[in-house]
């Protein structure tokens, strides 16, 4: 055995001391949420949600995708799409609006409701938690779905939370208190710690009151003022922001318009490419990142409306944007209008399938060698690397860009494989098996 010089005491005694720093970042930063990721968040004001929004916002897209791009060549023209891709992007794009149209979908009692009386605002929150219900027992709902309330600020705050407990208070009677699969509430133009506080203790009471397991209601934050990136005091806000929503925060979401207009930034020169914007996405990634949260990027406002040559302008700067916050690591957006999901959903297909063969080759070399390294016994230290290109496929198989089929054939991992999400697991199983 070698010589070393420090007794082991002394190596034990301030190793030791690392144990609950190790354990708190452990706790802090547990890696990728193992849940489906919304690729966007469709919006519209509360007092026009009706229980089958989906499939209506998804036969408006098909009808503009025909009437504007009536076959593959056209579509791949109109969005600078690469050609030996249009032809199986188009029919998967025809099929997900048809199946599965809206991932997600915020029911807006803010800028797309706007301020009304007060009796108007609580008729409307009864409305649309009716129309949820409905939609839940129907099976008609998104896989996910939300409100979006108005802001904690001194003059909207009462509104705000009293269309919280309304409209929850309404859907869970209406559903013998169940909530519909991957509810949040969203909480927009946050300007202190103490506003994202006060929701979290709004969820606590509410629980309590209605008799809800504690931590059943779980809300986002939206990072739209530049109190939401700096806090007076020059420190990050986000980090506090998350200590102070007591594990009910699952996303940050960016708001382009409101954070752009916060900076002083013309309304000619507000949109999702601007410097400002990357600058405070690449602080909510740098803060949020390992953390679990979700983050996803704002909303282009040019809308696809009217003749075809205006529409395709639109449908190009729309997959141009969300190209930008896929190459940015922000996997999910908003949009506001229906003719946008065929652009978000093709652009998100095209970002998978161009990579889709590099993909493969790097993630089998690397769990080939990734095994044999530990079969042999040597110290394999980038597991992070294999658990991003898993989570290539992951994510390329959740929003429908391959199927499982191709999923598995590609990336040479059995389908419980992919299912368990993990790199680790995969090698630790593998590395098993050869071993015997």
């Amino acid at each position: 055995m070698a010589d070393t010089s420090i007794p082991e005491n002394a190596v034990s005694a301030f190793l030791d001391t690392l144990d609950k720093a190790n354990e708190r970042i452990a706790e802090q930063f547990p890696g990728d949420s193992p849940q489906r990721q919304p690729v966007h968040t469709m919006y519209g004001g509360a007092h026009l949600f009706k229980a089958d929004a989906a499939n209506k916002l998804g036969a408006i897209a098909l009808r503009s995708l025909q009437e504007h791009a009536p076959d593959a060549a056209t579509f791949a023209a109109a969005i600078d799409l690469e050609s030996t891709l249009a032809d199986r992007i188009y029919l998967r794009l025809i099929e997900k609006l048809t199946r599965e149209p809206v991932e997600d979908f915020r029911i807006d009692f803010e800028d797309g409701f706007g301020n009304r009386p007060d009796h108007e605002e609580d008729r409307y929150a009864q409305i649309a938690a009716n129309e949820v219900a409905k939609g839940f027992s129907d099976g008609t709902l998104p896989p996910s779905i939300g409100i979006r309330i108005k802001p904690l600020s001194e003059e909207l705050k009462r509104r705000s939370l009293r269309t919280f407990d309304l409209f929850l208070t309404r859907l869970l009677e209406r559903t013998d208190g169940v909530l519909p699969p991957n509810f949040v509430v969203t909480l927009p133009k946050i300007t202190s710690a103490e506003q994202v506080a006060a929701l979290a203790s709004a969820c606590d009471a509410f629980e309590y009151w209605r008799q809800v397991p504690a931590g059943t209601l779980r809300f986002e934050l939206m990072v739209e003022t530049t109190q939401s990136i700096f806090a007076p005091d020059g420190t990050v806000s986000l980090t506090r922001f998350v200590a102070e929503g007591g594990g009910r925060i699952v996303a940050a979401h960016f708001g382009t318009y409101d954070y752009t207009a916060a900076c002083g930034i013309t309304a000619a020169h507000q949109h999702m490419r601007h410097p400002v914007c990357d600058f405070a996405k690449h602080v909510m990634q740098v803060t949020l990142a390992g953390t679990g949260l979700w983050l996803s990027d704002g909303a282009t406002n040019v809308m696809p409306i009217g003749p075809r040559e205006v529409v395709h302008r639109a449908w190009r700067l729309h997959a141009e944007h969300v190209r930008h916050s896929l190459v940015s690591g922000f996997y999910q957006g908003w949009d506001l209008h229906p003719a946008q999901l065929p652009t978000r959903y093709a652009a998100v297909y095209a970002f998978f399938l161009e990579g889709l063969g590099a993909a493969s080759e790097r993630l089998r070399n690397f769990v080939q060698k990734a095994a044999q390294a530990t079969f042999v016994g040597q110290v394999f230290d980038d597991a992070a690397t294999g658990q991003g290109l898993l989570n290539y496929f992951l994510r390329a198989l959740n929003c429908g860009a391959i199927t499982e089929r191709e999923a598995a054939e590609k990336s040479g991992l059995t389908l419980d494989e992919l299912r368990g999400r993990s790199f680790v697991k995969i090698l630790a199983k593998r590395s098993g098996e050869t071993a015997k």
